[in-house]
C-alpha cells in the first residue's frame, strides 16, 4: 500500500507540474528578444543552456548570476541582463528544467567552475530568488553577495549569518509576492541588506513576459521598472558589494 501511495503521489505531482507549465508558462516579449541580440557594447551568447551577457568595453571583476522565476523563460530577463552588462557587469541567466529553479538549484556551480577568475553575486526573481539563496547558503565562500527580486530566502537558504551583503527589491503593485511570507522570512537575510521598493511596479515586470495571473496592474512601464531595478543593482554592486571587507 505504501508503494502505491508513493506512486500515486508522484503521479499527482507530475500532473500538477504539467498543468502549471501550460497554465502559468509565459513567453518572452519582443523587447526581451531584441535585448538578447549582441551590440557594440554587449556580446550575447548561449552556452550550455545559459545566456551570457558580456561587456565589450570593460573588465569588471564582479559577475552576476540570475535565476528566473517559476515558469518564466530565461530570455525574459534579457533586458535587465543587457543593462547590467552595459554597466560593466557580466551577467549569466540560467535556463531551468521545465522553467522551474527548484530543479536546478545548483546550476550556478557550472558557471563558477568554468570561470575561476571571476567573482560572483547570485540572485533571482520570485522562486528563482528562493533557490538561489539555497545555493548561496551552501556555497558562501563562492559568493560575494545575494539579491532578491520580489523574493526572499527561506529557512533552507538562510543567509542571516552570511558575511556578504544582500539586496531586496520589491514593487508596490506586486500582488503575486506573499507579503506575509516575505516579512516572516526577512529574518533569514544578512545584517547588511539594502531594501528598495519600486513605486508602481508589479511582479511580472521584474522580467519582460507580459501579464501574470494574479498580479497587480503596474502604474509604470516595463522598461521603466527594468531601468529602476538595474540602477538599484548597479548601485548596490558599486557600493555594498565592492566595499565589503571579507
Amino acid at each position: 500500500m505504501k508503494k502505491i501511495a508513493i506512486f500515486g503521489s508522484a503521479i499527482v505531482l507530475f500532473c500538477l507540474l504539467i498543468w502549471g507549465y501550460f497554465y502559468f508558462n509565459s513567453e518572452p516579449s519582443t523587447t526581451a528578444e531584441n535585448a538578447a541580440n549582441s551590440t557594440k557594447a554587449v556580446e550575447v551568447l548561449e552556452e550550455n543552456d545559459i545566456l551570457v551577457f558580456t561587456p565589450r568595453k570593460s573588465d569588471a571583476d564582479m559577475s552576476v548570476i540570475l535565476y528566473p522565476g517559476a515558469f518564466v523563460d530565461a530570455l525574459s530577463y534579457a533586458p535587465l541582463a543587457n543593462k547590467l552588462a552595459s554597466s560593466g557587469y557580466k551577467t549569466y541567466i540560467v535556463e531551468m528544467p521545465l522553467n522551474l529553479a527548484v530543479f536546478g538549484k545548483n546550476r550556478a556551480a557550472d558557471i563558477i567552475d568554468e570561470a575561476p577568475d571571476e567573482k560572483f553575486v547570485i540572485g533571482g526573481h520570485s522562486l528563482g530568488g528562493v533557490m538561489s539563496s539555497r545555493f548561496a547558503h551552501d556555497n558562501e565562500n563562492e559568493i560575494e553577495g545575494a539579491f532578491f527580486l520580489a523574493s526572499y530566502p527561506d529557512k533552507k537558504g538562510s543567509l542571516k549569518n552570511a558575511s556578504f551583503p544582500a539586496l531586496s527589491i520589491t514593487a508596490t503593485n506586486d500582488d503575486v509576492l506573499n507579503q506575509d511570507s516575505y516579512n516572516k522570512n526577512k529574518k533569514y537575510l544578512p545584517k547588511d541588506t539594502t531594501f528598495v521598493s519600486i513605486k508602481g511596479g508589479n511582479h511580472a515586470q521584474f522580467g519582460s513576459y507580459g501579464e501574470q495571473h494574479g498580479d497587480g496592474k503596474a502604474a509604470i512601464s516595463g522598461p521603466e521598472q527594468t531601468d529602476q531595478v538595474a540602477n538599484a543593482l548597479v548601485t548596490w554592486l558599486n557600493t555594498s558589494v565592492k566595499n565589503q571587507e571579507r
